[in-house]
C-alpha cells in the first residue's frame, strides 16, 4: 500500500478536504469497506464515466491516497484519464455528490460523472 506521501506518482490526482471527510464518514458506516476505489470507465454521454465503489480491500497495482483519515484507491490505467484531477465532494442546492475536477477533460455532461479527452 502507498500513501500520497511516498514515492509513487499520484500524477497530481488530490483529495480534497471536503471529500476525505464525507469518505472518512462512510468509511466509517460500512464495516469491512476500507476504502473509496474511483475509476473510469468507457460509457456516459460524452465518453467516459467516472465510477466510485466502496471496496474491502485493494490491489497491487492500486495508487492509494490517504488523507484525514480517508483512504481513495485509483487503478493505474483511471489514473491516466485523472491526471492533475481534484477528487471533491459537493453538498449544494442540487444535492450532495462527489465530483471530479479533471483539467483533462475538453467536455462533460450536466451531471458532472462524464466527461471525454
Amino acid at each position: 500500500m502507498t500513501t500520497a506521501d511516498t514515492a509513487i506518482d499520484t500524477k497530481g490526482v488530490s483529495v480534497s478536504q471536503a471529500a476525505a471527510k464525507r469518505v472518512a464518514k462512510i468509511l466509517s458506516g460500512e464495516p469491512g469497506k476500507k476504502a473509496l476505489r474511483v475509476s473510469v470507465e468507457g460509457g456516459g454521454c460524452s465518453g467516459f464515466s467516472y465510477k466510485f465503489d466502496l471496496v474491502d480491500a485493494t490491489t497491487e497495482n492500486d495508487i492509494v491516497i490517504a488523507t484525514e483519515g480517508a483512504t481513495v484507491v485509483i487503478d493505474p490505467i483511471s489514473l491516466e484519464y485523472m491526471e492533475d484531477s481534484v477528487i471533491d465532494f459537493v453538498d449544494d442546492l442540487m444535492g450532495q455528490s462527489f465530483q471530479i475536477k479533471n483539467p483533462n477533460a475538453t467536455a462533460s455532461c450536466g451531471c458532472g460523472t462524464s466527461f471525454s479527452i
